[in-house]
Protein backbone atom coordinates (compact mmCIF):
# COMPACT_ATOMS: atom_id res chain seq x y z
CA UNK A 1 0.00 0.00 0.00
CA UNK A 2 3.22 2.45 0.86
CA UNK A 3 6.18 2.37 -0.27
CA UNK A 4 8.92 4.98 0.28
CA UNK A 5 12.51 5.16 -0.94
CA UNK A 6 14.99 7.53 -0.45
CA UNK A 7 13.08 9.77 1.66
CA UNK A 8 14.84 13.16 2.42
CA UNK A 9 13.17 15.69 4.77
CA UNK A 10 14.77 19.91 5.51
CA UNK A 11 13.27 22.22 7.64
CA UNK A 12 14.72 25.31 6.52
CA UNK A 13 18.62 24.50 6.79
CA UNK A 14 18.04 21.28 8.76
CA UNK A 15 17.83 18.03 7.47
CA UNK A 16 15.48 15.88 9.28
CA UNK A 17 15.21 12.89 6.99
CA UNK A 18 18.52 10.75 5.64
CA UNK A 19 17.26 8.64 2.75
CA UNK A 20 14.57 6.71 4.82
CA UNK A 21 12.84 3.58 2.86
CA UNK A 22 10.07 1.58 3.96
CA UNK A 23 6.94 -0.52 3.57
CA UNK A 24 3.45 -0.35 4.49
CA UNK A 25 1.50 -3.59 3.63
CA UNK A 26 -2.33 -4.17 3.36
CA UNK A 27 -3.60 -6.00 6.34
CA UNK A 28 -0.31 -5.06 8.29
CA UNK A 29 0.78 -2.90 11.41
CA UNK A 30 4.21 -1.01 10.31
CA UNK A 31 5.67 -0.30 13.88
CA UNK A 32 8.09 3.23 13.33
CA UNK A 33 10.32 3.07 16.98
CA UNK A 34 12.37 5.61 17.98
CA UNK A 35 13.19 8.27 20.98
CA UNK A 36 11.78 11.74 21.21
CA UNK A 37 13.38 14.28 18.15
CA UNK A 38 14.74 11.47 15.68
CA UNK A 39 12.15 12.28 12.81
CA UNK A 40 9.23 9.90 13.52
CA UNK A 41 6.87 12.75 13.44
CA UNK A 42 8.00 13.99 10.44
CA UNK A 43 7.89 11.15 8.58
CA UNK A 44 4.54 10.86 9.52
CA UNK A 45 3.99 14.49 8.05
CA UNK A 46 5.64 13.42 4.48
CA UNK A 47 3.21 10.41 4.19
CA UNK A 48 0.19 13.24 5.42
CA UNK A 49 1.15 15.82 2.97
CA UNK A 50 1.71 18.64 5.53
CA UNK A 51 5.44 18.57 4.87
CA UNK A 52 6.28 17.40 1.70
CA UNK A 53 9.99 15.48 1.16
CA UNK A 54 12.86 17.65 -0.12
CA UNK A 55 13.88 14.57 -2.30
CA UNK A 56 13.06 10.81 -2.55
CA UNK A 57 9.45 8.70 -3.75
CA UNK A 58 6.74 8.17 -2.22
CA UNK A 59 4.12 5.41 -3.37
CA UNK A 60 0.74 5.09 -2.36
CA UNK A 61 -1.55 1.68 -3.74
CA UNK A 62 0.91 2.08 -6.95
CA UNK A 63 0.36 5.84 -7.73
CA UNK A 64 3.49 8.35 -6.82
CA UNK A 65 2.03 10.99 -4.49
CA UNK A 66 4.97 12.26 -3.51
CA UNK A 67 4.04 15.94 -4.63
CA UNK A 68 0.24 16.02 -3.32
CA UNK A 69 -1.33 18.25 -1.24
CA UNK A 70 -3.13 16.44 2.49
CA UNK A 71 -5.94 16.94 0.84
CA UNK A 72 -5.59 15.37 -2.19
CA UNK A 73 -4.06 12.46 -0.07
CA UNK A 74 -7.18 12.59 2.10
CA UNK A 75 -9.40 12.08 -1.11
CA UNK A 76 -6.62 9.07 -2.16
CA UNK A 77 -7.41 6.92 1.19
CA UNK A 78 -4.62 8.86 3.70
CA UNK A 79 -6.36 8.80 7.40
CA UNK A 80 -4.16 11.11 9.67
CA UNK A 81 -4.23 10.81 13.69
CA UNK A 82 -1.27 13.62 14.46
CA UNK A 83 0.11 13.92 18.14
CA UNK A 84 -1.78 15.76 20.18
CA UNK A 85 -5.26 14.84 18.30
CA UNK A 86 -6.20 18.21 17.38
CA UNK A 87 -9.40 18.08 17.74
CA UNK A 88 -11.52 20.75 17.16
CA UNK A 89 -12.55 22.12 21.00
CA UNK A 90 -15.30 24.47 20.04
CA UNK A 91 -17.09 21.65 18.21
CA UNK A 92 -19.37 19.09 19.47
CA UNK A 93 -18.18 15.12 19.14
CA UNK A 94 -20.86 14.68 15.79
CA UNK A 95 -19.84 17.74 14.59
CA UNK A 96 -15.76 16.39 15.01
CA UNK A 97 -16.82 12.91 13.28
CA UNK A 98 -18.28 15.09 10.30
CA UNK A 99 -15.37 16.73 9.47
CA UNK A 100 -14.10 13.65 7.87
CA UNK A 101 -17.06 13.80 5.83
CA UNK A 102 -15.44 16.08 3.28
CA UNK A 103 -13.58 13.22 1.84
CA UNK A 104 -16.44 11.62 0.82
CA UNK A 105 -18.63 11.42 -1.62
CA UNK A 106 -22.36 12.89 -0.95
CA UNK A 107 -23.67 9.05 -0.59
CA UNK A 108 -21.49 8.60 2.12
CA UNK A 109 -21.58 11.21 4.53
CA UNK A 110 -22.54 9.23 7.70
CA UNK A 111 -20.92 8.02 10.67
CA UNK A 112 -21.16 4.09 10.51
CA UNK A 113 -22.30 2.00 13.09
CA UNK A 114 -18.96 0.41 13.46
CA UNK A 115 -17.63 3.59 14.67
CA UNK A 116 -19.56 3.76 17.32
CA UNK A 117 -19.25 -0.21 18.07
CA UNK A 118 -15.14 0.41 18.31
CA UNK A 119 -15.81 3.61 20.97
CA UNK A 120 -18.61 3.45 22.35
CA UNK A 121 -18.20 6.14 24.85
CA UNK A 122 -18.64 8.46 21.78
CA UNK A 123 -22.18 7.80 21.28
CA UNK A 124 -22.29 8.79 25.24
CA UNK A 125 -20.67 12.38 24.11
CA UNK A 126 -22.62 13.18 20.44
CA UNK A 127 -23.57 16.61 21.81
CA UNK A 128 -20.37 17.46 24.59
CA UNK A 129 -17.75 19.61 22.80
CA UNK A 130 -14.81 18.17 22.18
CA UNK A 131 -13.19 20.64 24.39
CA UNK A 132 -15.06 19.17 27.33
CA UNK A 133 -13.41 15.00 26.34
CA UNK A 134 -10.51 13.19 28.50
CA UNK A 135 -7.22 13.07 27.12
CA UNK A 136 -8.48 9.27 26.25
CA UNK A 137 -12.13 10.05 24.99
CA UNK A 138 -10.04 12.84 22.77
CA UNK A 139 -7.60 10.37 21.57
CA UNK A 140 -10.60 7.75 20.59
CA UNK A 141 -12.84 10.62 18.88
CA UNK A 142 -9.38 11.33 16.86
CA UNK A 143 -8.92 8.11 15.70
CA UNK A 144 -12.66 8.09 14.67
CA UNK A 145 -12.40 10.70 13.09
CA UNK A 146 -9.70 9.47 10.76
CA UNK A 147 -11.78 5.97 10.59
CA UNK A 148 -14.73 8.38 8.90
CA UNK A 149 -12.71 8.90 5.55
CA UNK A 150 -12.76 5.29 4.65
CA UNK A 151 -8.71 4.99 4.67
CA UNK A 152 -6.64 2.84 2.96
CA UNK A 153 -3.57 4.35 5.00
CA UNK A 154 -3.95 4.75 8.63
CA UNK A 155 -0.85 6.99 10.21
CA UNK A 156 -1.44 6.99 14.19
CA UNK A 157 1.61 9.48 15.66
CA UNK A 158 1.92 8.17 19.13
CA UNK A 159 -1.25 7.51 20.04
CA UNK A 160 -0.85 6.17 23.81
CA UNK A 161 0.52 9.68 24.48
CA UNK A 162 -1.17 10.90 27.96
CA UNK A 163 -3.40 8.34 28.12
CA UNK A 164 -4.67 6.60 30.46
CA UNK A 165 -3.81 2.18 30.78
CA UNK A 166 -7.53 1.10 29.94
CA UNK A 167 -8.28 3.40 27.30
CA UNK A 168 -4.15 2.28 25.99
CA UNK A 169 -5.96 -0.95 25.77
CA UNK A 170 -9.02 -0.13 24.50
CA UNK A 171 -7.04 1.47 21.13
CA UNK A 172 -4.44 -1.62 20.85
CA UNK A 173 -7.67 -3.89 21.02
CA UNK A 174 -8.99 -0.89 18.12
CA UNK A 175 -5.86 -1.41 15.70
CA UNK A 176 -5.81 -5.07 16.43
CA UNK A 177 -9.86 -5.39 14.83
CA UNK A 178 -8.62 -2.90 11.99
CA UNK A 179 -5.41 -4.77 10.65
CA UNK A 180 -7.57 -8.02 10.82
CA UNK A 181 -10.25 -6.38 8.80
CA UNK A 182 -7.02 -6.15 5.62
CA UNK A 183 -8.71 -3.08 4.41
CA UNK A 184 -6.08 -0.38 5.17
CA UNK A 185 -1.94 -0.60 6.13
CA UNK A 186 -1.36 1.13 9.58
CA UNK A 187 1.65 3.17 10.53
CA UNK A 188 2.11 3.32 14.29
CA UNK A 189 4.48 5.75 15.60
CA UNK A 190 5.50 5.39 19.10
CA UNK A 191 7.49 5.59 22.14
CA UNK A 192 5.77 2.78 24.42
CA UNK A 193 8.25 -0.16 23.35
CA UNK A 194 5.76 -2.95 24.64
CA UNK A 195 2.63 -1.46 22.80
CA UNK A 196 4.34 -1.09 19.74
CA UNK A 197 5.91 -4.21 19.51
CA UNK A 198 3.13 -6.02 20.62
CA UNK A 199 0.72 -4.92 17.52
CA UNK A 200 3.60 -4.79 15.06
CA UNK A 201 4.02 -6.72 12.25
CA UNK A 202 6.66 -5.00 10.68
CA UNK A 203 9.19 -3.01 12.77
CA UNK A 204 11.41 -0.19 11.62
CA UNK A 205 13.80 1.56 14.05
CA UNK A 206 14.64 5.25 13.55
CA UNK A 207 17.46 7.04 15.26
CA UNK A 208 18.47 10.86 14.05
CA UNK A 209 16.33 10.53 10.57
CA UNK A 210 17.92 7.11 9.52
CA UNK A 211 16.59 3.45 9.88
CA UNK A 212 18.81 2.34 11.72
CA UNK A 213 17.01 -1.11 12.03
CA UNK A 214 14.16 -3.56 10.26
CA UNK A 215 12.74 -6.51 10.57
CA UNK A 216 9.64 -8.39 10.55
CA UNK A 217 8.44 -9.39 13.97
CA UNK A 218 8.68 -13.25 13.12
CA UNK A 219 12.33 -12.91 12.86
CA UNK A 220 13.38 -10.10 15.38
CA UNK A 221 16.14 -9.86 17.37
CA UNK A 222 14.66 -8.25 20.66
CA UNK A 223 17.28 -7.14 22.21
CA UNK A 224 18.92 -5.53 18.71
CA UNK A 225 15.98 -3.63 18.22
CA UNK A 226 15.82 -2.29 21.73
CA UNK A 227 19.33 -1.23 21.71
CA UNK A 228 18.31 0.92 18.48
CA UNK A 229 15.08 2.19 19.86
CA UNK A 230 17.51 3.35 23.25
CA UNK A 231 15.35 1.36 25.73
Amino acid sequence: MLQAKSLTLHYGSSQILHGISMNADLGAVTSVMGSNGVGKTSLLKVFAGTHPSSSGSYVLDGEDVSRCKPYELAVRGVGYVPQGRLIFPLLTVRENLETGFACLPSDERFVPDEIYELFPVLKTMLHRRGGDLSGGQQQQLAIARALITKPKLLLLDEPTEGIQPNIIAQIGEVISFLRNQKTMAIVLVEQYFDFAFGLADQIYAVKRGEVVYESRKSSIDKSKLRASVGV
